[in-house]
């Protein structure tokens, strides 16, 4: 997922611009902010490679749950890596090793670009508010759909680091959404699932229309 603030920040200053849409970017919009930036061609050329291996809604992958990791060794090490470089390239603030087609319970996520990405390996929800936000949402694995999503605003989640240590993160806010959208994953769920039936027509509907588009592209 990607603010539109960070997307503006990144910007270069491009001889040709092309500017990110909605449709562009795993969007988590916080309300006041900036129009999508524009993106320089190196830019859109590292996004366009990195969604190309990210696989896509109707791939069974995305319906699978993850199993937990038991080998914490330099290939997981280069396997989370690779994970943020390219959460990194397609303007992502999360990403789930399902979205790859890997089937381990392990996620990344950097929800302000002055920090350093984060692994999560084995994550488990232990406690979550009952106080809930509504907020929109959308999927790197969905393109071009964008949905309200409700769940709790503050999270406490256990699990592991890339070298097996324990973590501890309590998080609120786009912090705790793009936790909880990403275990989602992890389990085979997608934002579609936390939505009524009609706004589920609306949403096929919407990534059929972003689909045409990039083919006609």
């Amino acid at each position: 997922m990607a603010s539109r603030q960070e997307l503006r920040e990144r910007q270069e200053e491009p001889e040709h611009p092309v500017r990110a849409t909605d449709e562009d970017v795993e969007v988590e919009r916080e309300e006041g902010a900036p129009e999508p930036a524009e993106l320089d061609p190196e830019t859109r050329e590292r996004r366009d490679a990195a969604m190309r291996l990210i696989r896509r809604f109707g791939d069974p992958v995305l319906r699978a749950t993850a199993v937990p990791v038991e080998r914490f060794d330099d290939r997981l090490e280069a396997e989370l890596a690779r994970m943020g470089e390219l959460m990194h390239d397609a303007l992502g603030i999360g990403l789930a090793a399902t979205q790859l087609g890997v089937l381990h319970r392990a996620l990344v996520f950097r929800t302000d670009p002055e920090e350093p990405i984060t692994a999560l390996v084995n994550p488990v929800l232990e406690w979550t508010s009952e106080e809930l936000e509504v907020a929109e949402e959308g999927c790197l694995s969905l393109p071009g759909v964008h949905v309200e999503v409700e769940r709790p605003a503050r999270v406490r989640v256990r699990g592991q680091d890339s070298a097996g240590e324990q973590l501890m993160i309590e998080a609120e806010g786009l912090r705790a959404r793009v936790i909880q959208h990403e275990i989602d994953h992890l389990d085979g769920v997608l934002i579609l699932d936390r939505i009524s039936k009609q706004e589920r027509k609306e949403a096929m509907r919407a990534m059929r229309e972003a689909q045409e588009e990039e083919s006609a592209a």
